[in-house]
């Protein structure tokens, strides 16, 4: 039997990582993955074949499968905090989970 659930994608830079996870936590996520990524947008191409000069302006991919109430939270917080300053993007997408208990805390 497959539940619903809720995937947050937030797009953005290696150097605020740090501070998304703490909000990712603090929303109540019981986990994330974290991909190294490249692409084009409104601030021009990242590649993640091209050399950097500083690692820590590489793009990275952060996925979090939460509840609908946490996914929310996660992706406002994350656009508040960061978007007005560094590169970003954040979107919702639903999503079918095998084992609920993997994605909620215990109490």
């Amino acid at each position: 039997m497959a539940y619903k659930a809720k995937k947050v994608v937030i797009i953005t830079e290696k150097l605020i990582v740090d501070g998304v996870v703490k909000i990712i936590e603090a929303a109540g996520a019981t986990g994330y993955t974290v991909h190294s990524t490249g692409g084009k947008g409104s601030r021009g191409i990242r590649s993640e074949d091209r050399p950097r000069v500083v690692d820590a302006f590489a793009n990275v991919q952060i996925d979090v499968i939460a509840t609908e109430a946490v996914a929310r939270q996660i992706a406002q917080e994350v656009a508040a905090q960061y978007f007005a300053n560094y590169s970003g993007i954040t979107y919702v997408e639903d999503v079918e989970i095998l084992r609920p208990g993997k994605f909620e805390r215990p109490e």
